[in-house]
């Protein structure tokens, strides 16, 4: 086992140039930042994007040319429900989510002609040590300090009580074993319910259903 810091070039072109081959990368690195989209300090703003986007872009970056060199090679990103569901005071968690949504499909249609393929694995709520490590960026004085205490409280239950994350391996392995992976899976039923309704919900009916979870009154 080899430890890598994504947010460090150097470090990531070390450990991806020690490898002879790479036929399969798994991308999933990230973490979390809570707080009302006014008042999140700037440096964990930052901190949220360098993990979870830009770490995951110097990995792609490393190991595409190999891949195309290769003739073959699946990039697999693990996403989030979130980059397609936006969380109330975790905007900034969803921004990096959305944004792998959209690396994902251009690095699709860019890599399609040399034999790499490319999907984006969409978690919802798993038991793993990202809830211990989230990060909060709100003082005990903020007008938004009961709101955004209540809110995540609400999404940290729900992850202690969600899926196991063997759910998101065994969802990468089924998609390295197939010729042509779909663009995205949500792993889990009620999240794949979860997005066929999206498609034709009305985003006021969305944001409602968003508030009553996660905004409470």
């Amino acid at each position: 086992m080899r430890r890598m810091n994504v947010t460090d070039e150097n470090a990531v072109a070390a450990v991806t140039g020690s490898l002879p081959r790479i036929d399969i990368a798994v991308l999933c690195a990230g973490m979390g930042v809570a707080g009302p989209a006014e008042e999140l300090p700037m440096d964990l703003v930052r901190r949220q994007m360098e993990v979870n986007y830009f770490g995951t872009v110097t990995v792609a970056e490393a190991v595409l040319p190999r891949m195309r060199e290769q003739g073959r090679g699946l990039l697999l990103m693990i996403g989030s429900i979130a980059g397609r569901v936006p969380i109330p005071m975790q905007s900034h968690y969803s921004s990096s989510k959305y944004a792998l949504e959209a690396f994902s499909d251009a690095v699709r249609m860019e890599m399609r002609r040399f034999g790499v393929r490319a999907s984006i694995i969409e978690p919802g709520d798993t038991r793993t040590g990202f809830t211990d490590a989230r990060k909060y960026g709100i003082s005990e004085n903020s007008v938004y300090y009961e709101l955004c205490k209540n809110s995540v409280a609400k999404m940290e239950q729900d992850e202690r009580n969600g899926r196991s994350p063997q759910t998101v391996a065994a969802a990468a392995l089924k998609l390295a074993s197939q010729k042509n992976p779909p663009a995205r899976v949500p792993v889990g039923a009620e999240y794949k319910l979860l997005m066929q309704l999206l498609r034709v919900m009305p985003d006021r009916t969305k944001e409602w259903i968003l508030t009553k979870m996660y905004l409470p009154e």
